[in-house]
Order: structure tokens, then sequence, then C-alpha cells
């Protein structure tokens, strides 16, 4: 039988993601903070836009990719009171690992399953339906949730337990924020030495200097578009969760430390919806 999936979170990534669902007849409804986003989409999509206890009643695997820690613990805490036991809830978001412990605790003591999946691919990935997905939790309920996360992934990895997922979420995010300070810097160079994009780009691409963020974003910042991709507002706000772990296990924290001064400062330019290479203009000569 078919599973009855809903998507809660309907923003750059999370509309793309339930689109895809829609696409392998997987999709039943969707929910956003704000209603008449999903009303929108889920006219749309010809699927329902209930109450979060109608979409919990109704629905077998329940995603959701929203902004905060908070956002997530409440959202769980909304669904719990009304979720059929066996139900399982997929956590997109980027959030401390000790939230999705917590989350998982909240629906187990109502029968339901949580898997904390974040997810890396940018908004590409997204619409792509080419997503890598961190999964901590059960095996046995990740293989029960797999034709959902099969809907928008390239790449599925089972990490360990509840918290693993967000745990290796973090290492990702240290190594974006990482790439990203040293492709913005090296760019800013080469535009300083008058270098041709055209050229400079595919042969630093072509070699040891070579990673997705020169390939995706090298030439739009040259070209001072930021409105391509993952905001760096929310890379700020994901480093502060990730800055705290590395407090706990005392590990180095050089980058995230820089990235979170560089991306400061952006916000506070009133930048906080470019694209994370945007960091770009603080790396130029002035």
């Amino acid at each position: 039988m078919s599973l009855k999936v809903a998507f809660i979170g309907l923003g750059a990534m999370g509309e793309p993601m339930a689109g895809h669902l829609k696409q392998h007849a997987l999709l039943h409804a969707v929910a956003n903070r704000t209603h008449a986003k999903a009303q929108a989409l889920a006219h749309t999509l010809g699927v329902s836009a209930p109450s979060l206890a109608e979409l919990a009643a109704q629905c077998d695997v329940i995603a959701l990719c929203v902004t905060a820690d908070a956002d997530v613990l409440g959202t769980v805490d909304a669904l719990a009171q009304h979720v059929k036991p066996g139900t399982i809830v997929i956590d997109h978001s980027t959030v401390a690992p000790d939230t999705a412990k917590q989350a998982a605790v909240r629906l187990k003591a109502v029968g339901a399953h949580f898997l904390d999946a974040p997810v890396s691919g940018g908004v590409e990935g997204a619409k792509n339906g080419k997503l890598s997905i961190m999964v901590g939790g059960e095996a046995a309920v990740l293989e029960r949730a797999r034709p959902v996360l099969e809907a928008y992934a390239l790449r599925i990895t089972h990490l360990g337990d509840v918290g693993a997922g967000q745990a290796t979420k973090a290492v990702n995010q240290v190594l974006v924020a990482g790439i990203a300070q040293a492709v913005c810097e090296g760019l800013a160079l080469g535009e300083a030495l008058g270098l041709d994009p055209e050229r400079l780009i595919p042969t630093l691409g072509a070699g040891a200097a070579g990673n997705w963020f020169l390939e995706k974003r090298g030439a739009t910042m040259l070209n001072n578009q930021f409105s391509v991709g993952f905001k760096l507002g929310l890379l700020h706000k994901d480093l502060g969760i990730v800055r705290g772990i590395a407090e706990g296990v005392g590990t180095d924290r050089t980058v995230i430390e820089r990235s979170l001064v560089d991306y400061a400062e952006l916000m506070r330019q009133g930048y906080g919806d470019d694209d994370i290479s945007a960091l770009i203009r603080l790396k130029r000569k002035h």
C-alpha cells in the first residue's frame, strides 16, 4: 500500500522537495507557517493543506524542513497529539543533535518514530532531486521511509542513532564555511589582479582547487549575482549551532568563528538574504 506523505515547511528547499514527492505519487498534504503559501502550493499540486492535527491523523510519514530548533520541537509537539502509532517524522532541518534527540523522545512516547535527516546540495539539489541526506535513527525505520527520501535524494547515508545526522551536518557546515572563505578570498585576489574569470575558473576547477562551490558560485559571485542559493543568514544560524557542538568536544573553531563574524557583518549591512558567496564583498580590495 502506498505511503501517505505530508511535507511541512515550504521554503526554497521544501517546496521543490514536496514537488518531487508529488511526482512519485506519495504526497498527500502540505503545511507551512504561512497557511496561504501552503494553500497555493496544495492547489498547484492537487493535494490538501489541512491543519497539523488533520495532517498528523491522515499521514504515515511526515517530513519537515523548517528554520530553527524551536520550530522543530514546536511542530513535533503539535503532531504528537494526533499522530497514529507507527508514524514516521523525518526532519530535514538543520538543528542541534540534542534537539533531534528531544524530538525522538517526544514522538516515542506516543508510539511514533523520528529520523533526523538534514540535507546538503543546495537549492539546486532540491530542485533536481539530487540531495545528499545524512540520517540518524533506527535502520528499520529508515528502510520504511526510504521511498520518501529517494524521491529527492542522490545519496542516502545512515550515520547511526538519532542525532548522528545532525552531527554530520555540523561537520558539513564547517566545510561549507571554510571552502566559501577560501574561494571568495582567492577569486577576490584574481579579480584584483585582472585575471579573466572565463579562463580562471575552469582552470582552477580542473586542478586540486576544484570544488562544488567554485563551480556553482564562482562566475555568479564575480558578476555580483547573489540570489542563487543558500542564504548567508541561514548559514550564520547553522554555524551558531556548530559553535556549541565544537565547544562541547573541544575542537578548533577558527573557521567557525571567522565565518560567524563575517556573515554577521554582511547581515548588519543588509545582505542577510544573499547567497553565502556574497562573502566576496568583504574580501575585495577597499
